[in-house]
């Protein structure tokens, strides 16, 4: 099979010159413009970051990916779906707010903001996933699967689930609905947590199954009748309601690739990866912990896969920092070193299964030919 082509720029500029101009430059040379986007709409899928965390991609970058769509006629918005969890963005709401604070509106980035699954977390098209070993479809946030262009722009940097979090994780996770999210977290149940729970009963009404009631006007759910769509999740406003089945194993990694599948397949789709601000742990977490490596660079391609290899490969190849969670694990005496930062820094991870499993199903494949932009 033939090797993908993934591109390069690092984060070298010199006096004249800047980051963004480097990225259009990436992208325009990866071949952005190569696709009819003339009166579409595209996709543009990224993560506004949680409050409290700084590691997120800045604004500037989308801005650059949008007006490149717009350079070609195209309609792009800015897009990513609801958290699972309780945080700042598991409605569309809070959502919203969350990525005005943290710097992403019409002014800086210089589009439209959608949130990809609708208010509640429950706006969702059922997709079929070619190929799938693991889920015969897949639950993806509606205005995702309403455009007619796909482009993921994404925070390369550790996670402590599935060891990277990279295009493949921006886009399989990142565009399930909350019930589809559910599904990619080995199908788990939601649970109630007793003290918080203030028996407003809006998690009952929103459940599709009638399975919750009250008890000492505390939530109780019925797991005979329970679906697991997480629906009750996203109508709680005091975060009593919780998903305790998240795992980091290679069942999630796998489900995690078919999902990215169920996006893209079908339509044009195109992939850019920042890999800065390496931290340990995933945007979604309120906070960032320092980096573990030092910034490597940008990188674009038509496959999404070869593009994750890339950008893992890279970091495998850098020198930890020391004064990092990667670092000082490495330091620790009688550490068992696994020679992969990744699995260094969060060592429950099994990361390659995602890149396996996405090309085992044709997304695409992990060997790849590197150019370098200058």
């Amino acid at each position: 099979m033939e090797k993908s082509t993934v591109y390069f720029t690092d984060f070298r500029c010199p006096v004249g010159t800047s980051q963004l101009d480097k990225l259009k430059k990436l992208c325009v040379a990866a071949g952005i413009k190569d696709i009819d986007m003339d009166g579409k709409f595209v996709a543009i899928k990224m993560h506004f970051g949680e409050l409290g965390n700084m590691a997120f991609l800045r604004p500037n970058y989308a801005r650059v990916v949008a007006d490149l769509c717009k350079e070609q006629g195209g309609m792009p918005f800015l897009t990513d779906c609801n958290t699972l969890y309780p945080g700042s963005r598991k409605n569309a709401l809070e959502h919203l707010d969350c990525a005005n604070l943290n710097g992403f509106n019409t002014i800086t980035t210089g589009c439209q903001i959608i949130i990809g699954d609708g208010v509640r977390g429950t706006d969702e098209v059922e997709v079929p996933v070619v190929n799938g070993e693991y889920c015969k479809t897949a639950l993806i946030g509606h205005a995702i699967m309403d455009a007619d262009i796909f482009i993921s722009l994404s925070h390369f940097k550790g996670h402590e689930a599935t060891g990277f979090g990279g295009a493949l994780k921006n886009i399989g996770m990142g565009c399930g609905s909350r019930a589809g999210k559910m599904q990619q977290h080995a199908s788990g149940k939601p649970a109630i947590h007793e003290d918080v729970c203030r028996g407003c009963r809006r998690c009952a009404k929103e459940c599709g199954s009638d399975a919750i009631t009250y008890v000492n006007k505390k939530a109780v759910i019925d797991y005979d009748k329970c679906k697991g769509c997480g629906r009750c999740i996203g109508a709680c406003s005091y975060d009593a309601v919780y998903n305790p089945n998240s795992s980091a194993n290679e069942l999630l990694d796998r489900k995690m690739a078919e999902y990215a599948q169920a996006v893209c397949h079908g339509r044009p789709h195109f992939h850019i990866a920042l890999v800065q601000d390496i931290s340990p742990n995933c945007d979604c977490h309120g906070e960032n912990d320092a980096p573990i490596l030092p910034d490597i660079g940008m990188f674009a391609s038509f496959d999404p896969v070869a593009l994750d290899q890339a950008c893992a490969d890279a970091c495998l190849k850098a020198t930890p920092i020391a004064n990092s969670q990667l670092g000082e694990h490495l330091a620790e005496p009688g550490w068992h070193c696994h020679h992969d930062h990744f699995k260094d820094s969060n060592p429950n991870i099994e990361w390659k299964a995602t890149l396996d499993q996405a090309e085992k199903i044709g997304l695409g494949i992990r060997e790849y030919d590197l150019k370098i932009i200058k």
